[in-house]
């Protein structure tokens, strides 16, 4: 078998494309998120991840959908069918995966999830030896080994087929990682926390940590049954945490997503902090104690420019990258930054973690807490966000801009309209049939009108 090194084929344009901004995702049981395809991702990661001699291993983690369970026997057949052995460790966070990857030297990690996503879609996601999510050009070869069937012949007999076993403590591993990221001279005693996991994967993971590092837990979102990921609760939907941090006078909510790569918390007052709150604070600390990197932080387009202004007043400047924390990791990387993330509430600490993580980020954000002994409202009034509307319209096909003179008119319309004082991102959402309209400028009620009036258009040309 031709290891990984050895491979210099890309996809050709004519194939289909199966990954987007964040692994492979679609209604479970539908193209792509079939059984089928399933095995043939996992023949295909098995193929690229081998180099050497030594048996290699591909670690698999999950959600909580019920398709999960489809996915993870199909997923790890294909990889066995390969000669790569499989360690499956149930439903964890996506970042354990990817730091148990690298923990336990294994050749690649694989997650079965769609994030964020309602309980019907599913998704695959992969990661490298080195935890990091595999770049553009191996997804390119994994779709092309799969559409140009270059592994039908490659079958392993006898004693080269994968074994599968269950890796029983990956649990407690991943807890010890995620303690040893919370300083050790600080305690979470005398604070009275709520974490909503969404019944997600980290439905006994984060409230286990907060619990051991001395915190008096409130838990929302850890009874999932296969269906209840994501449906009114967690990061997407924090109105249930918002209502139980007052009602029991806590000093803060933490909200999980179904993987648990993003966070956005609730202040004791009951406030939503976004993703870009927590970024500034967080750099603000960092620069206080003199542990930032290049005085940089790197945020996607999405981020409000109430951002900018409230790093550039500490001298930090911020780096804009397409959505994705897959595009912030990779800028970071290739400039040596160390926190980056996205207002939605994926937050990178590259010097702990190689993808959004939002236990560690919530962690992060309570040892600033405890060290101020100020509470997160006080924390948060060095940013101040320009009004903001992000509209998502749904769209049955996603077409070139460029390509809808009806929209692109809508959208130089309002840029006219706001002028300097505002800015308008039209963008597809790459895990969703959706658009999503972006409207910042002085006046809230005026860029609602405009959003909505990009949204009309939008829906005139593909709903």
């Amino acid at each position: 078998m031709r290891p990984a090194t050895e491979m210099g084929e890309s996809a050709p344009a004519a194939h289909p494309r199966l990954f987007g901004t964040d692994g492979v995702r679609g209604t479970a049981n539908v193209f792509p998120m079939t059984a089928e395809m399933a095995m043939q991702l996992g023949r295909a990661l098995a193929y690229i991840c081998r180099a050497g001699e030594h048996r290699h291993r591909v670690i698999i983690g999950k959600d909580t959908r019920l398709s999960g369970y489809m996915i993870e026997h199909a997923l790890a057949a294909g990889i066995m069918s390969m000669g790569v052995d499989v360690e499956l460790v149930g439903p964890l966070p996506t970042p354990a995966i990817a730091n148990l990857t690298t923990s336990m030297r294994a050749d690649a990690g694989a997650v079965i999830s769609a994030s964020h996503n309602p309980y019907e879609d599913n998704g695959i996601k992969f990661f490298g030896r080195d935890g990091f999510k595999l770049p553009d050009d191996t997804e390119r070869k994994i779709e092309a080994l799969i559409f140009e069937k270059a592994l039908d012949s490659l079958r392993p007999t006898a004693t080269r087929i994968g074994s599968a076993v269950r890796l029983d403590d990956a649990r407690g591993r991943y807890i010890v990682f995620l303690k040893n990221t919370f300083p050790r001279e600080l305690t979470l005693e005398g604070l009275k926390l709520v974490i909503d996991c969404a019944h997600g994967a980290a439905y006994r993971v984060a409230p286990e940590v907060l619990e051991e590092l001395g915190a008096d837990v409130i838990t929302l979102g850890v009874e999932p049954d296969g269906k209840n990921i994501n449906a009114g609760c967690g990061a997407l939907h924090p109105q249930g945490l918002q209502k139980v941090v007052v009602e029991h006078g806590a000093h803060l909510g933490i909200a999980l997503d179904g993987d648990a790569d993003r966070l956005i918390v609730v202040d004791e007052r009951g406030q939503v902090v976004d993703g870009d709150a927590i970024m500034a604070i967080c750099t603000q600390e960092l620069v206080s104690r003199k542990l930032l990197k290049k005085k940089a932080l790197v945020a996607t387009v999405m981020s409000n420019v109430g951002l900018e202004r409230a790093v550039s007043a500490f001298g930090v400047k911020v780096v804009r990258t397409a959505v994705g924390d897959r595009a912030v990791v990779e800028q970071m990387r290739k400039h040596g930054y160390t926190i980056g993330g996205e207002q939605s509430g994926h937050l990178v600490f590259l010097e702990h973690a190689t993808t959004g993580d939002g236990t560690l980020a919530a962690l992060q954000v309570l040892a600033l807490m405890v060290r101020s002994g100020k509470p997160v409202s006080e924390l948060t009034r060095i940013f101040e966000p320009v009004p903001q509307v992000l509209l998502n319209v749904v769209v049955k096909e996603k077409r070139e801009l460029a390509h809808l003179p009806e929209v692109t008119k809508a959208i130089l319309q309002v840029e006219k309209r706001l002028g300097r004082e505002g800015r308008v991102l039209v963008r597809y959402s790459g895990t969703e049939p959706k658009a999503r309209v972006l409207v910042e400028g002085a006046d809230a009620k005026k860029i609602k009108q405009y959003a909505e009036e990009i949204g009309a258009a939008l829906k005139r040309a593909l709903g």
